[in-house]
Formats: structure tokens, sequence, C-alpha cells
């Protein structure tokens, strides 16, 4: 299979990123019961001073994706130790006054942030997408018909690299090759590992740019195609029809519709707050200088960018590059 992932181009991962974030957000509560609310709910175990209750250890299981039919005694004594050491860990980071120190004291409340951050963006998007009426959906479907009425599917034969210092160079030097033979006799020459083999290319999730490519092939055009795991050169060597209607239809367009949403309001979200900020001293000259040119360090994707708040369809190959080289 081609190996090809997506980068979205979402600004948001903010929801919680689970129990890291879970025990830094405890450790300003635990151990400070006079500081705190009461605990509400069953209360299953104690550490200390501190109650442990059901509805926790139910949070856990959701956090750890566990289903109702899997949470055996086992899985729950696990997690019920989990949370027996964070909690004990968090008396100890307590008694030593970690919690006093200014970087700890600012993750805490980057955390808190983040979590909250992450809890308006999900029921925001949660709302604006069950608000979808199927004449939304129906539109969407009539709107794009390459990907519903007029679908394809590419098979492919292609052969996969692992990652190159030198991608460009490698795509410059096989630019005239006719066939995959000629590549990999090219890969052997200059000792790259590769392996070989087929797949599908669903027309559905391509890249409109990619999939016009595709659709105005020659019939001796080989493609390649870099991707975070390597780069792919591969050529059609057969087209099924295979139109997409009915429920499936219908579902795969709602996820396409929430991804829309999702880019939409993340920029109108980023908009909005930048535009209600102001800014002391040098950063406001800072904030108002023009975005880096193209190639310029940027922030890590972890902080800039995010991932989609829907499913991809079951199956699908996203590339993560806009378009394919053709060779």
């Amino acid at each position: 299979m081609l190996h090809l992932l997506w980068s979205s181009s979402s600004r948001w991962r903010l929801a919680a990123t689970g129990l890291a974030l879970g025990a830094a957000v405890a450790l300003a509560g635990c151990g400070k019961k006079q500081e705190t609310a009461a605990v509400v709910g069953q209360v299953i175990a104690h550490v200390g001073p501190d109650d442990i209750t059901q509805q926790e250890v139910d949070n856990e299981l959701r956090l750890a994706k566990v289903p109702p039919d899997k949470r055996t005694d086992q899985v729950v004594k696990a997690i019920l130790s989990r949370i027996v050491e964070r909690k004990y860990l968090v008396q100890q980071a307590l008694a030593a006054k970690l919690d006093r120190e200014p970087t700890v004291h600012l993750d805490l409340m980057r955390a808190r942030e983040q979590i909250l951050a992450g809890a308006y963006v999900q029921r925001d998007l949660g709302a604006k997408v069950s608000g979808l009426s199927k004449n939304e959906v129906d539109g969407y479907i009539q709107a794009h018909p390459d990907r519903f009425a007029k679908r394809q599917l590419f098979q492919i034969e292609q052969i996969s690299i692992p990652p190159q210092r030198d991608m460009q160079s490698l795509a410059t030097a096989t630019k005239d090759f006719k066939n995959l033979d000629q590549v990999e006799a090219k890969l052997n020459d200059i000792g790259v590992k590769f392996s070989r083999g087929t797949g599908t290319l669903d027309g559905a999730t391509l890249p409109p740019e990619m999939l016009a490519a595709l659709q105005k092939r020659k019939a001796d055009d080989i493609f390649f195609i870099r991707s975070r795991n390597g780069g792919s050169f591969f050529k059609v060597v057969s087209v099924d029809d295979k139109p997409l209607a009915g429920e499936d239809a219908s579902k795969f367009a709602k996820r396409e519709l929430a991804n829309e949403i999702a880019k939409k309001t993340a920029q109108d979200t980023y908009n909005a707050a930048l535009a209600t900020a102001k800014y002391e001293g040098d950063y406001g000259r800072i904030m108002t200088t023009a975005a880096p040119a193209a190639g310029a360090p940027a922030a890590t994707e972890g902080e800039a960018q995010g991932e989609k708040p829907a499913s991809e369809p079951e199956g699908a190959e996203k590339p993560e590059e806009q378009g394919a080289e053709k060779k």
C-alpha cells in the first residue's frame, strides 16, 4: 500500500492531552482539601488525605478509551493503581513545594487553559456539526461529483523508499523515466533501499490538484509523492468507477463538511482572538510583522497545527502533499 499522510491546516490541537495534563491539573488540587470543594461522588479509595471517587475511575477509563465491555477487574486494577500512584506523587510534590516554583506554576496554568479551550472547541464544533441539515449534506454531494457520483479508484504499482537526505536530487535524477523498472534500477545503482508493491488511491480522498493530475495522465506517466515516511514512485495501472451513494455518501459528506467547519471555525477564532489582544512594548512590533517567508522556522507542529476533529473515512489514504510530481 502507498504510505501517504495528510497534514491538516487546521489550527486546533487543543483537546485535553489525557493523563499527563490530568496529572498536572491534579497537582494544583490534591493534598489541599481545605482549599478545594468537597469530593463529589462515591468514594472508593483513600490516598493519605485524598479520596478517590468512582467518577475519577470512570473518567480515567474514558480517557484511556476502554469500552464498557472491556472493563475487567484487571483493567480496573491497573487504572486505579495509576490514580493512586499519581495522587501519591502529587502529595510528594506539594510537600516539596514544587507548586511554588515559577515553571511548574506556569505549566499548571497552561494545562488548565488547554483543557478548557479544548472543551470549548469540542462543544462548539459538536453543536455546529450536529446542526447540519440534509439539504446541506445533499448539496455538498452534488457539488463534488468526483468524490461521489463520479468517484474513481486508481489501482497503482509503486516503489516506496525511506526518507532521503536529498529527495529533490533523486526526483530530478528520475524525472524522465517512463517505467518503474528504470526507477528500480536507479535505486539499486545508488544504494537506496526500497519496496515494490501495489495499492489503491481513492479519488474521493485525494486533493483536487492530485486528482486532476491523475485524470490527465498519459500511459507512460510515473508520479512521485513525498511523504513523512519517505517517498513513493507510482504508476496507475487501471481505474475502477466506484460511485459513492446512499448512506455511505451521506456519512462521508458529513465528515468532510465537519472538517470544513473545523477549519473555518479555527481561522475565525484565531482572527477574533488576535483582534481582542493588546500588546506591550516590543511585542506590538513583533505581532504586526509580516509572516515569515516560506522555509523560515515555524512553531512546532504540536503548537501551531492541529488534528481534524472528525475522523477520516475508513481505509482512505490522504497524501501529505497537495499534489504529485509527474515524472
